[in-house]
């Protein structure tokens, strides 16, 4: 007996210690998610009162939303260890200043510097502030997320910017990029002296179940008869009468709203048509840009056959002139050979193609390209023409008539 006593002791022991470890789990996960949830509801309710009045300090529904996001950014903060080994407490504003470095324009360093803030928490909020303002704090918060690194050495495991629920919260604050928020940075709200406390009471909405046997009005009733014997049921008028006044102020709500969407409507309707106006132009102008691409196209192909034929015409000139050299240097040659007293004659025809090879015009702008356009294989091709069919050889010109001495 005492043997299984003492065994189920054990058991219940080892059980006990499995059992707190998921309890501890689980009370980490539903605060998580309630965090979550609620921050969810508060942007929600952020929105729709931008629609009817402007947003700043005095808002409820702000300096609850900026109590939520403060509780977010500090779940399961790490402490400052100290020289001594103690942990100071830290604020997010620690965590924040170090990750959103990278952020282009950020606001860190005017914060810093700021005068009437002094404490990590009060520059904190001051930063919740001032980036809601410049409608970037989901960018902020984004790219601390991406800092793994940084965000892993400041938050304990089971942090909210360490799950699952991080990206969730980039992503419901990309919709308050769409309020225009106006603050002072002066005011009490960034006293870093207390904690921030958040309101549940707005998001709790109890709904009946239709398997209740009682309704709401006869539960109300045994309530206030409960509490007090004088009670009538008289006294359960005022609720209704305002909730009537609270189906007045929403009915009132959604007339406004209605009118303000018709405004947005007309206003979307002048933008699209701005924008098809722009765009019926755009097109117009590409028309007009492809038919300028395809003149220039047309006229560089003009121009190309063009410069084709001119190089065809140089290339022949070219040839022309080297046959003219070639037979100067022949003539020359036979005069050579012959008597002098026949020097005279040679000179003369030394003469007339002297004329001929200036009858041709030499264009200097040319002569450069018939100098390019000259290749080994030409010169091959041009030597081709060095053959007794279309020059006279030395011994016919010597057993002429005309040219035996008298």
């Amino acid at each position: 007996m005492a043997s299984r006593s003492l065994g189920g002791l054990s058991g219940s022991r080892c059980g006990g210690g499995g059992g707190k470890k998921s309890l501890s789990a689980r009370n980490a996960a539903v605060e998580r998610r309630n965090l979550i949830t609620v921050c969810r509801f508060s942007v929600k309710t952020l929105i729709d009162r931008s629609c009817f009045e402007t947003i700043d300090d005095s808002s409820p529904e702000f300096n609850n939303f900026a109590a939520i996001l403060e509780q977010i950014l500090s779940h399961r903060l790490k402490g400052q260890v100290t020289w001594f080994g103690y942990e100071s407490p830290r604020s997010f504003w620690d965590y924040i200043r170090v990750a959103c470095r990278k952020v282009s324009q950020n606001c860190i360093c005017s914060i810093e510097n700021m005068e009437n803030v002094s404490s990590s928490r009060a520059k904190g909020r001051a930063w919740i502030r001032v980036a809601l303002m410049e409608k970037h704090l989901s960018e902020y918060i984004s790219t601390a997320l991406r800092d793994f690194k940084t965000t892993r050495r400041f938050y304990d495991d089971g942090a909210i910017v360490l799950g699952e629920e991080a990206n969730m919260l980039a992503g419901m604050l990309l919709g308050l990029n769409a309020i225009d928020f106006s603050f002072c940075l002066k005011g009490e709200g960034l006293d870093g002296n207390f904690p921030a406390v958040i309101d549940y009471t707005p998001y709790l909405k109890f709904t009946q179940s239709s398997d209740s046997i009682s309704s709401d009005e006869e539960e109300l009733r045994t309530l206030g008869s409960s509490g007090s014997e004088s009670s009538t049921p008289e006294n359960v008028g005022p609720p209704f009468i305002m909730d009537e006044n609270s189906w007045f102020n929403k009915c009132k709500r959604v007339k406004q709203k209605y009118q303000l969407t018709l405004e947005q409507k007309g206003y979307l309707e002048e933008l699209l048509r701005l924008r098809e106006n722009q765009l019926s132009e755009s097109v117009s102008q590409n028309k007009i840009l492809l038919q300028r691409i395809e003149d220039s196209d047309l006229a560089h192909k003009l121009e190309k056959e063009q410069l084709e034929y001119i190089i065809v015409e140089l290339q022949d000139q070219l040839k022309s002139y080297q046959s003219l050299d070639q037979l100067s240097a022949e003539v020359s040659l036979s005069q050579t050979s012959l008597d002098p007293s026949h020097s005279q004659e040679g000179d003369g025809k030394q003469d007339t193609l002297n004329l001929i090879t200036e009858g041709k015009e030499d264009t200097p702008s040319l002569l450069g390209l018939c100098g390019s356009l000259t290749s080994v294989a030409s010169y091959k091709s041009l030597t081709s023409l060095k053959s007794n069919d279309y020059l006279a050889s030395p011994t016919t010109e010597m057993t002429s008539p005309g040219l035996t001495p008298s």
